[in-house]
């Protein structure tokens, strides 16, 4: 996690905004657990709901309506919304699910991680990945969950993966 400190100081230095759904919160304690945080990590949100979601962080009511508010393109709407709400150049975000839900056909935990990162003239590029976790219990889904995100935003910091504008 030091990685993330670094990649966060260098110039040009970078703020960074957390939000949050499926892992409530560990991603945050994980960001806030490395010495020296308070240079880059300007806060995050937990907003577990739908109507919060879109209340704090932008989401389209109707989109996440219709997916459980878990899909790629929900994770990146809660990351650009997590940097607008705190002004942030960089966002990261999770949702998914923790354990199975039958009702909307999820036979295994599983996340969606989304990241926003603002450009030049304040434009934004967004991207997501998903993260599996069969046979995982839910804390043990939640913790996974907050490793891939922190894995997926590292690896984009050092140029590993591509944006696109939303």
């Amino acid at each position: 996690m030091n990685d993330l400190k670094g990649l966060m100081l260098e110039p040009p230095r970078l703020t960074l905004a957390v939000a949050e759904s499926l892992t409530c919160g560990l991603l945050q304690a994980r960001i806030g657990s490395i010495s020296g945080a308070s240079g880059f990590f300007l806060g995050g949100i937990t907003a577990y709901s739908a109507e919060e979601k879109a209340r704090h962080l932008g989401v389209d009511r109707a989109e996440a309506k219709a997916v459980n508010s878990v899909s790629d393109r929900i994770a990146e709407q809660m990351a650009w919304g997590a940097c607008e709400l705190f002004g942030a150049d960089v966002g990261v975000a999770t949702t998914g699910y923790a354990e199975p839900s039958p009702e909307w056909g999820v036979a295994a935990p599983f996340a969606w991680w989304g990241l926003a990162r603002r450009g030049p003239g304040g434009t934004f590029t967004v991207s997501s990945g998903r993260a599996d976790f069969p046979g995982l219990a839910r804390v043990a889904a939640q913790e996974g969950a907050a490793e891939a995100a922190l894995a997926a935003l590292v690896n984009s910091l050092r140029g590993r993966s591509a944006g696109r504008t939303p």
